[in-house]
């Protein structure tokens, strides 16, 4: 039987876990900002005329991807905290399903960037931008993805119900970001294309 003492300890646990991820989440933040406000002063400079390219239509797909898979994390996490296992893992495997999709659909946009001459390293270095954005965007759907199935394989009812649904909390708080953080990335590289 867990004493009381045992579950306050947790309860802080649990508190230290929250600000760990919010920190985290600024701090990314801060960086996609950092890198706009080089990318807007870089090309304020007059080095480059902007990314003179047009972004790839797989953006627009990806970007309807990663918009379904924050509502099937919403409904995961709604599922969670009624103790619905089963249709929280479904929801879950969805989402994962579609990040991964994400995934291969941001790849797909780097080929057709790299077809027409957009290259990572090239004399428009605004281009460059385009992939310190994206690949910097898919190293945090990787984390998430992790994240995500983590939370997928420790859903069950041998646990108490407050970890599954902290799991789950953080897990949805940090797709969410990631949804708008790619939001946020596409509409900024759309109003400088």
């Amino acid at each position: 039987m867990v004493q009381p003492r045992e579950n306050e300890d947790y309860l802080v646990s649990l508190k230290a876990k929250r600000f760990s991820l919010y920190v985290f989440l600024v701090v990314s933040f801060m960086l996609f900002a950092a890198w706009s406000s080089g990318f807007i002063v870089y090309t304020a400079s007059g080095a480059d005329k902007g990314l003179k390219t047009l972004l790839p239509n797989t953006f627009i797909y990806s970007t309807l991807v990663i918009l379904i898979s924050s509502f099937s994390i919403h409904l995961s996490h709604r599922a969670a905290k009624v103790g619905d296992f089963l249709r929280q893992k479904i929801w879950l495997g969805t989402t994962i399903i579609l990040g991964c999709l994400f995934f291969v659909l941001q790849y797909m946009a780097w080929m057709e960037l790299a077809n027409r001459g957009v290259l990572f390293i090239n004399n428009n270095a605004s281009q460059s931008f385009i992939y310190v954005f994206v690949w910097a965007h898919q190293a945090h759907i990787f984390a998430g993805i992790i994240v995500l199935l983590n939370a997928l394989f420790k859903a069950n009812d041998k646990q108490p119900l407050i970890k599954n649904n902290f799991r789950m909390e953080l897990a949805t708080i940090f797709w969410h970001f990631l949804d708008i953080l790619w939001i946020y990335i596409y509409v900024f590289l759309l109003l400088n294309q």
